[in-house]
């Protein structure tokens, strides 16, 4: 695999790595194994941010977290990704990929649902000495509700613009955005978007941020405001990650409009 001298940020969708149609968190132990392998690949700097798959969004659900204040429900869900992010990182560690968990709660603080502000001089710390920081999605204090969910799908194109990084993947548990024929749309931009916004479903299972549109929506909102193409593919399929890794483009290109000049 080549070496990257940029940092890379890998997304792991909850459905890519969890049984979300479960009622409490399953890991699909085999998927997450393969991923690693193929993390493992990589030699160059990386962040992993993970969803939270049937960990987090049954009880973020259950409590209600996406429309009020509950602090047993949020103690219990954050409680719950934790063991998520813990079986992620021994999956990567067992690879030696120096995985380290990152959780959200201890360092971001929103505003309405949106990060206000994210300490990130740990992770700043980790990428320069070799390690790869392990976020994912959790609950967060918030200035105004209390606390909310915080989503993977919103850390990552935080983190790619606070840090810098233009190269980032979100492998979901589809083949990338897919029009009304089952399809991968090859690429989509803010010009492009009404074009197809009708077909991106939200997830159809419990999912309390959004789904598909939902990712399509942050990483759109991301390269209006910068040079940054993201991209959207199948983790579950062999190989996938690491032909990300490698500097390949795979399933939907999520880019700012024809001639944006940064």
């Amino acid at each position: 695999m080549n070496t990257s001298t940029e940092p890379v940020i890998l997304k792991l969708g909850g459905s890519a790595i969890t049984d979300k149609g479960a009622y409490e968190g399953v890991v699909k132990k085999a998927d997450l194994l393969r991923i690693a392998r193929e993390v493992s690949g990589f030699r160059g700097k990386m962040i992993v941010v993970h969803g939270a798959g049937s960990f987090g969004h049954t009880y973020a659900k259950k409590y209600g977290l996406d429309r009020t204040f509950d602090p047993e429900g949020a103690i219990v869900t954050h409680e719950s990704v934790k063991k998520l992010a813990s079986k992620v990182v021994d999956a990567l560690n067992s690879f030696g990929v120096r995985a380290i968990a990152v959780h959200p709660m201890g360092c971001a603080v929103c505003r309405n649902g949106r990060i206000e502000s994210m300490y990130l001089d740990s992770i700043k710390l980790m990428l320069e000495k070799g390690f790869v920081p392990v976020l994912h999605g959790d609950v967060a204090m918030d200035i105004e509700l209390g606390t909310c969910i915080l989503s993977g799908d919103q850390i990552v194109p935080y983190l790619a613009k606070e840090l810098g990084i233009t190269r980032l993947g979100l492998g979901s548990a589809e083949d990338g955005v897919l029009d009304k024929e089952g399809k991968p749309i090859p690429e989509i931009t803010p010009e492009n978007f009404e074009e197809f916004r009708h077909c991106i479903r939200g997830s159809g299972s419990t999912d309390v941020t959004g789904g598909m549109l939902g990712k399509v929506l942050e990483l759109l909102e991301l390269s209006k405001n910068s040079s940054i193409t993201s991209y959207i593919f199948n983790a579950g399929k062999a190989d996938n990650i690491y032909r990300f890794l490698n500097g390949e483009s795979i399933g939907t290109r999520i880019s700012p409009d024809k001639g944006y000049e940064a």
